[in-house]
């Protein structure tokens, strides 16, 4: 091959995984060329269905931090069914065959819509207090859901702006349970379990420790959790927010974890927010699943997608996502803000 000026494009492993990603230094933009000038005008708020929300099918309400026996009309955060659900808690999950090849069964399980009350008030902008009430909310609801026997999976995550799929521009988060489980949770679960038994060592600890040592991925960390642009990021701006001490299982973390957490969550979004000028995101939950089996070398962790690029034929056909900022580059840009 010839040689050229540039700095070749390099493709990186994402080490839980296994996929291979493209960060393309060959088509680099500065970070300031991702920030979103301008958001498109949302709806008002007297005409949006969570600012006029009725509690009789509440499962959850918190008012200011405080767990309600009931609806209250000054509620902060609540959970409710989500109108067009998903998944309903009824059904049948016997396997029905159409042939050898093809087979089904009924979408049995919940689908929750959990809503701050601020119709303009996303969670970049939250308190430190208002981030810990939803990490709360999170967790109570996630313990009541795993509790029913037909769940195997509660999948929790949360979409901001229109190309993220938010129809409703008021800030809300979704939990949906299903009688599987993710296949990209699989996945990590997988590759978690062969290097604890390779290693005897849990694989998340293990990049923790070395992007601790590193710096350059480090995005921000308190006393209890790390936030990190990721060695092998998916898209631009992609960040993982994960427990610096070895926690499995999201439910079980104590108070003290979920203030920070919460802050955590919080900043991350607000750097995005500043410095990307609001972008849209998704950020989703991966923790060990449900069920009599343990998972104790599995290591949850969110996950933050930033909406920085739009999939094309290369992507859908190789399945092989191109970056082009530097995950290094992206987490530097970040930590200013």
């Amino acid at each position: 091959m010839g040689k050229s000026k540039k700095s070749p494009s390099e493709l990186r492993l994402d080490p839980l995984s296994r996929d291979w990603v493209v960060i393309a230094t060959g088509r680099s933009k500065r970070p300031e060329t991702f920030k979103k000038e301008k958001r498109e005008k949302e709806e008002n708020a007297s005409s949006c269905p969570f600012c006029n929300l009725k509690g009789d099918t509440a499962s959850l309400v918190f008012r200011n931090r405080e767990k309600m026996a009931s609806f209250v009309p000054d509620w902060t955060t609540v959970v409710v069914p989500n109108k067009y659900p998903a998944f309903i808690p009824e059904g049948n999950l016997e396997i029905r065959k159409e042939n050898s090849l093809f087979e089904t069964i009924d979408a049995v399980g919940f689908h929750d819509v959990v809503v701050t009350r601020d119709h303009r008030k996303s969670i970049a902008l939250f308190s430190k207090e208002e981030a810990k009430e939803l990490i709360d909310v999170y967790t109570l609801r996630y313990k009541d859901l795993k509790n029913y026997p037909f769940v195997k999976y509660v999948a929790l995550f949360h979409n901001h702006g229109k190309e993220a799929g938010a129809t409703i521009s008021h800030p809300h988060s979704q939990i949906i349970t299903t009688p599987l489980t993710d296949r990209d949770l699989k996945a990590g679960i997988s590759s978690s379990e062969k290097y604890f038994k390779e290693k005897n060592k849990c694989i998340y600890c293990e990049m923790n420790e070395w992007e601790m040592k590193r710096k350059k991925r480090i995005v921000f960390e308190n006393e209890d959790f790390l936030t990190i642009c990721p060695f092998a990021s998916k898209a631009a701006f992609e960040m993982i927010i994960s427990p610096k001490k070895h926690y499995s299982y999201f439910e079980e973390i104590e108070q003290s974890l979920k203030y920070s957490l919460g802050e955590a969550l919080q900043v991350s979004l607000s750097k995005l927010y500043k410095g990307l000028g609001d972008p849209s995101y998704n950020f989703y939950l991966h923790t060990a699943p449900i069920g009599n089996e343990r998972y104790d070398f599995y290591h949850f962790h969110f996950t933050i997608l930033p909406k920085t690029a739009i999939w094309a034929g290369f992507e859908m056909g190789a399945r092989m996502e191109i970056s082009t900022i530097e995950p290094e580059q992206a987490a530097a840009y970040l930590r200013k803000w």
